[in-house]
């Protein structure tokens, strides 16, 4: 199956789910650059458990021989761990224009928890068939073997096509439209399964990872900037940007809001590309919970490569600086979205 094929299941599987006890949550570390008036460090603490305890039961199959070993599959790397910055990027987009502050996340967050966990699920997917042998071949990720190392390469494939699958279900169905904030709550809900569904296709995730195979071995010379910016604008922005455009539609925002937080995602999520190819050259395969040097060893296009580490340290810097600028309309109530973007160019994995 390719990596954009999408089916969207029309009725409910009943059922007992498999149980997958939720991973320990990851740690992270923060420079003094992040944002000073948002404890994103406490956020993280105290949302990220959250986040994984909703991931543990996401996946609501029948408990039968005949589909426990894709089930497992599919937790055996959503599971995995990670940083979760695209389920936190939609919570706190939408922090900022829901205004709930309710204590309790599952009450806090019961509107857009569904699709923060519809884009993991996705964002999964994406890492599964990116690690297989015909695209970027790798045996480790998030400081485990990778899924078709454990369970072959035919059931990886599978189990990535599920998790995108599921990922639409999931969303649909775990999301109340009468709690939904704003006007025109219906097509709201619509706007957000669309956006879902163009990020992975081929203006998305699929044509992003496309190019960056065609660009793989090239010489220097006949890979430009330009060319690094689109496949990563679309392959690692591209969720970004939907988390954040999510959150914000779904926490009542107008057209014009939405899109100056699509353009803060942008510009974090062209850094967080940015950031991995910095750390892929500079951390080791421990700290990063997958090879190092790999970009280096397939003579991959990388910012690294096309401006240097000191160029690719100032890039970083830049893209950070002008997604800061997007959110200039917004008073503290959007340091939590600040704070994510100095996160992702601070961070050691």
């Amino acid at each position: 199956m390719k990596l954009a094929v999408i089916t969207l299941l029309a009725l409910a599987l009943p059922g007992n789910s498999f149980f997958f006890p939720p991973t320990t949550p990851p740690t992270f570390h923060l420079s003094s650059t992040t944002s000073s008036t948002f404890d994103l460090p406490t956020y993280l603490k105290e949302t990220t458990p959250f986040i994984e305890s909703s991931l543990s039961t996401c996946l609501e199959y029948q408990s039968i021989p005949q589909t426990k070993k894709i089930t497992e599959a599919m937790y055996y790397s959503l599971l995995a761990g990670g940083k979760r910055i695209r389920p936190v990027a939609c919570l706190l987009s939408y922090d900022l224009f829901s205004k709930k502050n309710n204590k309790d996340l599952k009450v806090k967050y019961e509107t857009p928890i569904a699709t923060a966990l519809s884009l993991e699920m996705i964002h999964t997917m994406s890492l599964i068939h990116d690690d297989l042998p015909s695209m970027d071949d790798d045996d480790l990720r998030r400081g485990k073997p990778t899924c078709h190392i454990v369970y072959g390469e035919d059931v990886a494939i599978l189990a990535g096509d599920s998790l995108l699958s599921s990922s639409f279900e999931y969303c649909i169905k775990n999301t109340r439209i009468d709690a939904i904030s704003g006007d025109n709550k219906p097509e709201r809900l619509l706007n957000v399964v669309s956006r879902l569904g163009a990020s992975v296709g081929n203006i998305g995730l699929a044509g992003g990872q496309v190019m960056d195979l065609e660009c793989e071995g090239k010489p220097s010379g006949e890979v430009g900037i330009e060319d690094l910016r689109w496949i990563h604008l679309h392959k690692t922005a591209a969720l970004l940007k939907v988390a954040c455009a999510s959150g914000a539609i779904l926490g009542g925002a107008s057209e014009e809001e939405v899109e100056k937080v699509e353009m803060f995602a942008e510009k974090i999520g062209l850094a967080f590309q940015v950031a991995d190819d910095i750390l892929d050259c500079t951390a080791s395969s421990e700290e990063l919970g997958k090879t190092a040097g790999k970009d280096e060893a397939v003579d991959k296009a990388t910012y690294v490569r096309l401006l240097g580490l000191e160029g690719a340290k100032e890039e970083a810097q830049r893209l950070t600086d002008e997604a800061k600028e997007c959110l200039s309309g917004w008073g503290e109530e959007a340091d939590g979205l600040r704070a994510i973007a100095d996160f992702i160019i601070s961070r050691s994995n």
